[in-house]
């Protein structure tokens, strides 16, 4: 159901879209982001896009969570900042994955993976993330291999 929305609102046709962002932007679904001497400014909302498009990517977003895909992997981890910018993020992936699919016949759709972010975090970075933090808050750290 909500896949035929999709395609009803946008179409099959995608050269009229060069690139998944301009789908994304056409759509309304692109991050803006206004900001002047360190502040943001605006509202936050990125304009009147197409409301049943927006719906449909909405709904599919939030059916996401429940999931073992990278899809949902992402709207778990970004719904600690805030659901309604989870929603919108993973609406977003969804869009730029209908472009691809759409755009050209050749692409098969492969999921990443619930894993993703977990293997692709460098342990290295992890330990000196860590250990700023930790300087940050006044420690002094000192690292011993464990036993």
């Amino acid at each position: 159901m909500v896949a035929a929305t999709i395609i009803a609102e946008v179409g099959v046709d995608m050269s009229r879209f060069p690139t998944a962002g301009h789908l994304c932007s056409w759509a309304k679904f692109s991050p803006g982001i206004n900001s002047s001497a360190g502040k943001t400014k605006g509202n936050g909302s990125s304009g009147h896009g197409n409301r049943y498009l927006a719906a449909a990517l909405g709904e599919a977003a939030v059916m996401t969570r429940r999931t073992d895909t990278f899809l949902g992997a992402r709207y778990r981890r970004l719904a600690k900042r805030g659901k309604k910018r989870a929603i919108v993020a993973v609406g977003r992936s969804i869009l730029v994955v209908v472009w691809h699919l759409l755009s050209d016949e050749q692409v098969t759709f492969h999921d990443l993976g619930s894993d993703h972010y977990t293997r692709h975090i460098h342990p290295d970075t992890k330990k000196h993330s860590h250990i700023r933090q930790l300087e940050a808050l006044g420690y002094t750290v000192t690292l011993a291999p464990a036993a």
